[in-house]
């Protein structure tokens, strides 16, 4: 599932053969072979590229069954949409956060909690999945992942999903299974089960039980990838959504928000919220195709019209918008008028090899290494749908860093090889909140830093807090996290800071009798939390009294970074101070006392040229030794060149100079 940053996608989420097992009846079980016409049950977007080395994402895209059994425990996820009448503001809303960074994980997982007491897994946001499925301690063959398997036997609220005439069962006759193969090879198959999912401490919504899926074979990307598994989103009576809805929890709606070039991280929310009043929303039509899809009529770069022909937007699927997927791929036609429009607009910049010589990416050298100065080099992107609103696209929305060039940027946009259908990915909707509105037929874009979004959630539209006058240098108490969401919390920092360090104070109750030995631990958890490196986090100070341990935590810029942004280290703080950051019972609760951070030291004339200094150094003593050893050299070849001459040898007599 994972890809590597310097490699763009080889191909959108495809699938070959779906067989899955839906409660209400409906088993869906077909293949597409490439120039199949007509109808098809599955969509299959072909890679742009060749090859098998390069790492990419690859989640489903399928049809959602169509039919509902009324005896069936899950048919009223079918039925729901059709029903709700819906006022949103009486039902809450599961906000949960993401993790990880769409180009250097090649996907955003999120944090879902399964069975009682809950077991946690770190799932893949996939729009185009219609299961949730993770490892099971049954598994067979499963790779190691971010988290350990679930155990049904530790739940007490697990049950299985009996075989019934409805569903495709086991060899034994006796539960429902699942089973699903993907286009890159990778497949996920086991049993179904129903648990209750939590949605974190952050979530309105209260655990509700759920029909999921229990691995006992996984293949391919599906085995390597660190995230556990696929949490489903997209159109389909076991899609998570779907049975949210068909329990009347929540109203018919979702929504994304994925973080920038250089944060990642951002929000989900299951359940309706406000749109903001200058959010561009674009028809969404069920009936169209069994994916998310949107209207899209034009694409305009540096405001000039892409001369094509509205339809060719409209071809086989349309225009799908998937979670899942980390690329954008146009319809031949469109992708060359978009690449030749693109290189027009870049005069200042010298077009290069791609960061890997096997595919022939498009990439651009001289543009520097500051993303918000990007839109000074690369035009501006917009997409036109059929009713006339238009969506801005930033550099970053279309662009992914070329990994051995500094200051060298690639088209993440390729062709879609022969298929009409157009696919836009989690690129596309970088720093731009989504609004899946399932209820009225219609999806939703809203330009915004994901990365702070998430303090303002419930005041979308708002504008950002104002800057705390606290001195930014000086230790500070942190907010409460039940303070009110209008209050401007202390944790948000002043400026655009150059920050070289983040100290802070845990106070932690544990269980261990000595926690001593379990520090290198607790800190790989931590950094699990921040989405960051181990190495990143130091442990400055440790003292014990009894089962209360006070720790003070150093947490670095990585080691490509000098310093962290103002958005990050607000964004690691406030999940320190809100107790966004879930560490295992056996830690037990934490509290934040106190933190700190400490501006980008000012370098002084050494430490700015020590380097120069000391290769300076360096060379001259060099120089200064073979200088030296030449000069003993020639002195000692010079003696050897005068002839001996013995004792009693006769030599001429020397003539006295006179006094």
């Amino acid at each position: 599932m994972a890809r590597q940053p310097s490699q763009p996608a080889t191909s959108a989420a495809a699938i070959v053969i779906v067989i899955f097992t839906v409660l209400n009846g409906s088993i869906l079980s077909s293949a597409l072979t490439p120039g199949l016409s007509g109808e098809s049950s599955t969509l299959v977007l072909r890679p742009p590229h060749g090859g098998s080395n390069r790492h990419t994402m690859f989640l489903p895209l399928f049809l959602s069954p169509l039919t509902s059994s009324p005896n069936s425990s899950a048919s009223s996820a079918g039925r729901s949409r059709r029903h709700l009448q819906g006022s949103e503001s009486h039902r809450p809303n599961a906000h949960m956060r993401l993790y990880d960074d769409l180009l250097l994980n090649g996907y955003y997982t999120t944090r879902l909690w399964i069975g009682t007491p809950p077991q946690q897994f770190a799932l893949i946001v996939d729009t185009g999945s219609t299961v949730t499925y993770v490892p099971c301690s049954t598994c067979e063959h499963c790779g190691r992942h971010q988290d350990p398997k679930f155990q049904p036997e530790l739940s007490s609220t697990y049950q299985p999903v009996k075989c019934n005439t409805a569903c495709t069962c086991d060899n034994e006759g006796v539960q429902c299974v699942y089973e699903r193969q993907y286009a890159e090879r990778s497949s996920s198959s086991g049993v179904l089960g129903e648990d209750i999912l939590s949605f974190g401490n952050e979530s309105e919504l209260a655990p509700q039980r759920a029909v999921f899926g229990c691995e006992n074979v996984e293949t391919g990307d599906l085995y390597s990838q660190h995230a556990d598994g696929i949490v489903g989103l997209g159109r389909g009576d076991l899609s998570v959504v779907d049975q949210l809805v068909g329990r009347h929890v929540i109203s018919d709606s979702f929504s994304l928000c994925y973080g920038g070039m250089d944060f990642g991280g951002g929000a989900m929310v299951l359940g309706g919220i406000s749109p903001p009043s200058d959010m561009v929303f674009t028809h969404s039509n069920p009936r169209r195709s069994p994916y998310y899809n949107i209207e899209l009529k034009e694409i305009n770069v540096a405001g000039k019209k892409l001369s094509l022909n509205p339809r060719i937007f409209d071809g086989k699927h349309g225009t799908v918008l998937d979670s899942g997927t980390t690329y954008a791929y146009l319809p031949e036609a469109a992708f060359i008028a978009f690449k030749e429009a693109i290189r027009k607009e870049l005069h200042s910049l010298k077009q290069i090899r791609g960061p890997d010589p096997n595919y022939n990416d498009i990439c651009f050298s001289g543009a520097g290494s500051d993303v918000s100065e990007l839109s000074k080099t690369f035009p501006v992107v917009s997409m036109v749908f059929g009713n006339g609103q238009k969506l801005s696209l930033s550099p970053e929305n279309y662009l992914f860093r070329h990994s051995k060039v500094h200051g060298a940027y690639c088209l993440g946009i390729f062709q879609n090889e022969k298929d009409p259908t157009t696919l836009l990915g989690g690129i596309i909707v970088r720093n731009t909140l989504v609004m899946y509105d399932r209820e009225h037929e219609k999806i939703g874009f809203w330009k915004t830093n994901c990365s702070e979004l998430w303090e303002r959630l419930h005041i979308v539209g708002a504008p950002s807090p104002s800057p705390s006058s606290s001195d930014k240098t000086n230790s500070t108490t942190v907010v409460s996290p039940t303070a009110a969401p209008h209050t401007p919390p202390q944790y948000i920092l002043p400026g655009e800071l150059q920050i070289g360090l983040i100290t802070f104070y845990m106070l932690l109750s544990v269980k261990y009798a000595d926690l001593k030995p379990h520090i290198t631990e607790l800190a790989h958890f931590i950094a699990q939390e921040l989405d960051i490196n181990t190495s990143q986090v130091e442990v400055l100070n440790f003292t014990a009294k009894g089962n209360d341990s006070l720790i003070r935590w150093a947490i670095l810029p990585a080691r490509s970074a000098e310093y962290f942004s103002n958005t990050t280290a607000t964004n690691i703080i406030a999940r320190f101070a809100e107790h966004r950051v879930q560490l295992p019972d056996t830690f037990g609760s934490y509290q934040l006392v106190k933190w700190k951070i400490e501006p980008l030291p000012k370098q002084t004339w050494w430490q700015q040229h020590y380097m120069y200094v000391v290769l300076a150094t360096i060379v001259t003593l060099v120089l200064g030794l073979s200088a030296s050893g030449i000069l003993i050299i020639w002195r000692r070849r010079q003696h050897t060149l005068i002839p001996y001459k013995p004792v009693d040898a006769a030599i001429p007599e020397q003539e006295l100079q006179p006094l």
